[in-house]
């Protein structure tokens, strides 16, 4: 998604639901940026988490920078 990498993720839980999951990662010049977001909000299938991860993905990078205090 432009410069990132966003990498969406499932995995079953115990009880037969489906978490959420997304790696960020960014690589420019000479540092790099990487970040893992896990959501505890469980899915029925895993394309219904999948697509979760993959919107939650969209959305923090794209969004623009929250200000620093």
């Amino acid at each position: 998604m432009g410069k990132y990498v966003v990498s969406p993720a499932t995995h079953q839980t115990d009880c037969g639901r489906f978490r959420a999951s997304f790696a960020v990662r960014r690589s420019q010049g000479d540092g790099s940026y990487s970040r893992v977001f896990r959501f505890d909000k469980t899915f029925a299938s895993r394309e219904a988490a999948r697509l979760f991860a993959v919107t939650q993905g969209w959305l923090e990078t794209c969004m623009p920078p929250s200000p620093t205090c």
